[in-house]
């Protein structure tokens, strides 16, 4: 197996990224708390131009939903991406989620060919039903919006806490070698922008975009909602990004909740 790549092993070269890509602002930090915290700052700072990125070789405080904890190797990607996300609202659409977890597995499936990752609704990236990346969507104020993305771009899972070894995998665990961050950026950005343009223009096409990836179609799922549990079969996803089940019940759309047992979220170390 290689060795887990270092964050000078995989150089990210500003100006190319920016020129593939078309932001407004980039910055790369060497470590951070959370690229979140740094991307809520040019959020709220009406002055910062858009689309703006921050990526950190080290992220010593990721969190993922609900309060979960967030592990990854260091040097793999660890990004956050922030937007125009038009009239200031309260939360960003929930297919915002789905459209960015299509582009990541798209964008991972174009860079790495023979790896094929699906997505698992609201916000994961799957291989062979373990975890490969996170995302988290955040509207922190005035009309823009924040995409936390963490893709375990290098290590091993047998580097990660013991709770989470047979949860997630690396690229490097698939492959037996990392991924260029800056290969992967290019690949995924320009296709979260034009999907994030679709989710309004064409809601039929991107549900269809998102069958195409989605790991859970056809398969049983329980929902967690509040101290509600229903399982069922799941059936796609809606034009609004709601989960489609089909449960003894009848079928069911869920706006919101989660496939993972409350019990069950890592809360971080």
């Amino acid at each position: 197996m290689a060795a887990p790549s270092l964050p000078d092993s995989d150089p990210i070269d500003a100006a190319s990224l920016v020129a593939g890509t078309g932001l407004a602002r980039f910055e790369h930090l060497a470590a951070i708390d959370s690229t979140m915290e740094r991307a809520r700052e040019f959020a709220l700072d009406p002055r910062c131009p858009l689309p703006a990125v921050v990526v950190a070789d080290r992220q010593s405080a990721g969190r993922g939903r609900r309060g979960a904890g967030w592990w990854q190797a260091d040097a793999s990607l660890a990004v956050s991406v922030v937007v125009d996300a038009g009239p200031a609202r309260a939360a960003p659409p929930a297919v915002w989620s789905l459209a960015c977890g299509v582009a990541l597995a798209e964008a991972v499936a174009a860079a790495v060919p023979g790896v094929e990752p699906t997505v698992r609704w609201p916000n994961d990236v799957e291989v062979e039903g373990r975890k490969l990346a996170g995302i988290l969507v955040e509207a922190p104020a005035g009309g823009r919006a924040i995409f936390g993305v963490g893709v375990n771009t290098a290590g091993s899972s047998r580097d990660a806490p013991p709770a989470l070894q047979r949860r997630l995998i690396t690229l490097p665990d698939l492959t037996g070698r990392g991924l260029s961050r800056q290969d992967l950026l290019l690949a995924f950005l320009p296709r979260l922008f034009a999907l994030l343009t679709q989710t309004a223009a064409s809601p039929a096409a991107f549900v269809e975009r998102y069958r195409a990836r989605c790991g859970l179609d056809g398969h049983p799922v329980t929902v967690f909602q509040g101290a509600e549990r229903v399982a069922g079969i799941c059936r796609g996803i809606a034009a609004d990004g709601s989960l489609v089940v089909d449960t003894p019940h009848g079928r069911r759309l869920f706006g919101s909740g989660s496939l993972t047992d409350p019990d069950h979220v890592w809360p971080g170390e």
